[in-house]
């Protein structure tokens, strides 16, 4: 599939796999030869980005300057001459929040790196952020109004991020699509019933959607229980 879709950059979430363990299928990626990989430190098989380039960036960091979170490999930036990339894997609230209030210090600081890169030029956000923002993102809102994901904190803290410049590309070119889900439970044959959520976004500085000709949620393609969205930006 990625051979076929053939992206300029491809960006991977919750890979819980080391730099050193990556599989030779994807080392091997023909048109893929920049490869970047942040992984969990002293916790194997937990979190963990990857960000794959057609072409070499110009600059590439991992983290966003917090201590608290960066050890758990969950952001890689690759900078480009036109914008930068962000690859992220938000934290999960986890089941009955036990982790709302750290997910939460993580979405002030992630934000707060957002904004710092866009003063210097435009972003584009791809990731799980880990977040349905409006009811219109999940299938079932009133049953999850206190589940991860969809609590009001985690949702404000989204808006404040499209508050701050940027924008979700599916939802501005599609605001009214309804069923449009990246994320299944295994339980329950829900992907087969298409009862999900849109947690996984590409999210742009405002100043780029000029650029943006389309974002597509990929629901074909299996693999996962999360499905790819692609981007496509002419810069």
């Amino acid at each position: 599939w990625v051979q076929e879709e053939a992206p300029d950059v491809l960006c991977l979430q919750e890979t819980k796999c080391a730099a050193s363990a990556v599989p030779a299928e994807l080392r091997e990626l023909p048109g893929l030869p920049h490869q970047f990989w942040s992984s969990a430190k002293d916790r194997p098989g937990y979190s963990g980005v990857g960000l794959l380039a057609k072409t070499e960036p110009l600059d590439v960091t991992y983290g966003i300057g917090d201590p608290e979170h960066d050890v758990d490999g969950r952001v890689l930036t690759a900078e480009f001459p036109s914008l930068f990339v962000v690859c992220a894997y938000v934290p999960n609230a986890g089941r009955g929040l036990v982790r709302l209030e750290p997910r939460l210090r993580f979405d002030a600081a992630f934000l707060q790196f957002l904004r710092r890169l866009d003063a210097r030029k435009p972003v584009l956000l791809c990731g799980d952020l880990n977040v349905a923002h409006a009811e219109i993102d999940l299938c079932h809102p009133r049953a999850n109004r206190a589940s991860a994901g969809f609590t009001p904190q985690e949702r404000e803290g989204f808006s404040r991020l499209l508050g701050a410049g940027f924008a979700d590309s599916f939802r501005h070119l599609y605001p009214e699509a309804r069923g449009a889900f990246t994320f299944w439970t295994y339980l329950g044959g829900a992907r087969a019933r298409n009862v999900g959520w849109r947690l996984d976004y590409a999210v742009v500085s405002r100043r780029l959607l000029g650029a943006l000709c389309d974002c597509k949620i990929r629901s074909a393609v299996q693999g996962s229980d999360h499905c790819p969205v692609t981007a496509l930006l002419a810069l």
